[in-house]
């Protein structure tokens, strides 16, 4: 062989193994998890980081879903999101942030886990 067949060959095997690598990787996407595992909370005080796996995980805290998500009727309901209730001018209900604050301050304080000022849980940049 001479040293363009070679190369030709070689870069030939090269494209036949991506397009394998590409083929294989859309056809078995990884699973979703049927909870997040981190959500950001995005607003003017600056966001907040929220771990949900480490507040809901047996091996976390063990919060059940009903006692942040008080709207499920069992743990197999949908769940809402906080802001389709809690608006920012809260017209039908508590606003959100006060919602927010009352929920996850009010748990910090009862238990002593997790920060109960702004910078503990608001990230500034």
């Amino acid at each position: 062989m001479n040293g363009k067949k070679e190369t030709f060959v070689a870069y030939g095997l090269a494209a036949i193994l991506l397009l394998v690598a590409v083929i294989s990787y859309a056809a078995y996407p990884a699973k979703a998890p049927e909870e997040p595992i981190r959500l950001v909370l995005k607003n003017i005080g600056g966001n907040v980081l929220f771990d949900h796996k480490k507040h809901a995980s047996d091996e976390g805290y063990g919060i059940g879903c009903k006692d942040c998500h008080h709207d499920m009727e069992d743990e197999n309901s949908k769940v809402i999101a906080c802001g389709e209730c809690h608006t920012p001018s809260g017209e039908d209900a508590l606003r959100r942030p006060d919602a927010m604050h009352k929920q996850c301050q009010g748990c910090h304080e009862d238990f002593g886990l997790g920060p109960v000022d702004c910078s503990g849980c608001h990230l500034t940049r």
